[in-house]
């Protein structure tokens, strides 16, 4: 279905095209997946920096062959690494390509990406792509509809308002491509790697919650429904908020499977949303349920929270 062709040379770090785009791809232990992200971006891209946080397996042996511009820097957050990564690495492009290692451009994205660096609109500051996840191989419908992969350097900072997602803030207009990029994790084809990762999310989005219904926490992005894919998800998050616990999850399903077309992706858009509903979304309510009896309790204070949630400042 997907067009994964890129201009590929592997022998020549310098790029078939004068396109003033820099990608930088974070990394840890990523030997899996990393190749085919590369090879996705290779040819096109004026340069590609590898930002990596201590790989023991092959993946820095593999980033080798496509680019010579590898650091190193201790992972504290995903915020903390694109911060320290937009602020020390010697970018020389006006425009920034963000990449984790399991993403993949396709070719019609890459050509509008080509043509949006090229042919700058003076009024746009960054790029959404279409965004395709995929769980346990298969493409899940959706799912994270949007994601910033353009924008220009100067004009975007970091949201690190957020314990695990994190978002670029864009200082003036966006736009929204059609092209996709892929989220294909190769280390989710292992249901147990998935479910110990949410279950560390899990644990960090229901101190963010607290920490957010409790005016303790705001938001770097002004919530709006009619605004940026970005802006309307913060809208919706902070409605989500005020919802009852325990009925959200009931809410969720019905939202990502019927409303968001999820059922036509067979067995496997059933299990990804049932895990994400009835385990995932659960799974935080009942986390926030015991940090509300705990706080009314005296056995913990928001200031120990917030001391928890320290490291995204």
């Amino acid at each position: 279905m997907y067009n994964l062709t890129s201009l590929n040379n592997k022998d020549e770090f310098r790029p078939l095209f004068n396109i003033h785009i820099t990608a930088i791809i974070l990394t840890f232990n990523e030997e899996i997946n990393v190749e085919t992200c590369l090879q996705s971006i290779n040819g096109w891209c004026q340069e590609i920096f590898i930002v990596d946080s201590g790989s023991t397996d092959c993946t820095l042996q593999i980033c080798k062959k496509y680019t010579e511009q590898i650091y190193k820097h201790t992972f504290v957050n995903s915020a903390s690494q694109w911060d320290w990564a937009l602020k020390n690495l010697p970018i020389k492009t006006e425009w920034v390509l963000p990449l984790d290692a399991d993403h993949i451009i396709t070719e019609r994205l890459q050509h509008q990406l080509i043509e949006a660096a090229s042919n700058p609109e003076p009024s746009i500051d960054g790029y959404y792509a279409t965004h395709r996840y995929f769980f346990l191989g298969k493409r899940i419908r959706g799912f994270k509809p949007y994601s910033l992969r353009l924008f220009r350097l100067g004009k975007t900072r970091l949201d690190r308002s957020e314990m695990v997602d994190f978002r670029f803030l864009v200082e003036g207009k966006t736009k929204n491509l059609t092209g996709e990029i892929l989220e294909i994790n190769k280390k989710e084809l292992s249901i147990d790697f998935w479910i110990d990762k949410h279950q560390v999310f899990s644990s960090r989005m229901a101190v963010e919650e607290i920490l957010r219904t409790q005016a303790q926490l705001n938001w770097s992005f002004k919530p709006n429904l009619l605004g940026n894919y970005d802006s309307r998800i913060i809208w919706l998050k902070n409605r989500w908020y005020h919802m009852p616990l325990y009925l959200r999850p009931f809410i969720y399903f019905i939202y990502r499977y019927f409303i968001r077309l999820a059922f036509l992706d067979g067995t496997t858009g059933f299990t990804y949303t049932f895990l994400q509903a009835f385990w995932f979304r659960y799974l935080i309510d009942l986390k926030i349920g015991k940090l509300r009896r705990q706080l009314d309790q005296g056995v913990v204070t928001l200031e120990q929270l917030q001391q928890e949630f320290s490291p995204n400042f």
